[in-house]
């Protein structure tokens, strides 16, 4: 399948902002790996969207086909020259197959020593299967998902709606990451949200939670108040995936610190589509190619690619907060580095 990913001249100015500041060698903490046809919804290649929530076209026409190859071929398009090892998991769509898209996952990164996997789960997978599931593909972690919610309700679920209790207990107790995707209208800045962390961070110290895209906060405000507590939880970090407000990297660094911050690019197929994630209010929203009529004549109108537009956000962040060189390493390598070998050695290797 030809790789669906061309550099433009707008493109190639952005690059050259950025390649002096991209290590030459990254561990990716969020990417996804995924077969098309692990999308189980019978009316996936009719319906506009894939799951509940991202359109289908970049699924079903541009990245059908979403495994370790193409990953490398994108990452060495989009950042030249650098070695990218990755934690991968698959495709929460709606309807999905979960034991195909884990054993893909599996077998996806035994292509690096360095990469890692984490279990894509429902709530209603038990204690006996999850931990059979890491030790024999060595899982380090899991991805539960809100569309999973026992509730119905994805958009105003509880952590434990959509990952049980008991497999967060098996997280503690072999030390495993927790790769987290909050829900509700103010993301981590909901009082729930809040104090559900808290006290699951608190009752399972040895789980290792990573909250996705900024703890879901595409902008400053959210941040700003949840990452007050979640500095203070030896267990928690967080990933920037997806993330393209220079203010909402600002306020992360600035309020949980450098230490706690990792780079995530949401490929495949997010960080390599053409658009950014607007902050307005208290909202965001994704702006595509296909979703605005901005009248764009006065200037180069062309969108680059959401992984390019997070990169300039991190750039200026990691500006303004300070030492720069130390901190670009830890979030683009040594931060995730020590979080994964904490991981590895807990992990069972066999039965």
């Amino acid at each position: 399948m030809a790789l669906n990913v061309k550099l433009n001249r707008t493109d190639r100015r952005i690059w050259d902002e950025l390649d002096s500041f991209v290590p030459r060698e990254i561990i990716d903490v969020h990417t996804h790996l995924y077969l098309w046809e692990f999308n189980s919804d019978p009316d996936k290649d009719k319906a506009p969207e894939a799951g509940k929530t991202w359109p289908a076209k970049p699924f079903r026409e541009d990245f059908p086909i979403a495994d370790w190859g193409q990953s490398d071929k994108i990452d060495q398009i989009l950042m030249p020259g650098r070695k990218v090892h990755r934690i991968s998991f698959g495709m929460p769509f709606a309807m999905v197959d979960f034991e195909a898209t884990n054993q893909f996952i599996a077998d996806q990164v035994v292509n690096d020593s360095e990469s890692h996997a984490l279990m894509l789960i429902n709530p209603k997978m038990t204690a006996d299967y999850l931990e059979k599931q890491v030790t024999q593909n060595k899982f380090i972690g899991f991805k539960p998902y809100r569309l999973y919610s026992v509730t119905g309700d994805v958009d105003n679920c509880r952590i434990t709606d959509f990952i049980a209790e008991h497999q967060i207990e098996v997280a503690h107790r072999l030390g495993l990451i927790i790769m987290m995707h909050v829900s509700k209208r103010n993301a981590i800045a909901d009082q729930e949200n809040i104090d559900d962390m808290k006290r699951l961070s608190e009752t399972y110290p040895n789980a290792k939670w990573i909250l996705a895209h900024c703890g879901r906060s595409y902008s400053s405000w959210a941040i700003e108040k949840g990452g007050k507590v979640m500095r203070d939880l030896p267990n928690v970090w967080f990933d920037t995936s997806a993330v393209t407000e220079t203010d909402a990297i600002d306020a992360l660094l600035s309020t949980v610190g450098s230490d706690k911050v990792m780079y995530g690019s949401d490929d495949i197929p997010f960080g390599v589509m053409r658009g950014k994630l607007i902050a307005f209010g208290y909202s965001w929203a994704l702006l595509t190619e296909d979703n605005h009529s901005f009248a764009l004549n006065h200037c180069d109108g062309k969108l680059t690619f959401i992984r390019y537009e997070e990169l300039r956000a991190i750039h200026r962040a990691v500006k303004r907060y300070g030492e720069s060189d130390k901190v670009c390493q830890d979030l683009f390598y040594n931060n995730a580095k020590k979080l994964i070998d904490s991981v590895s050695p807990n992990v069972p290797s066999t039965l």
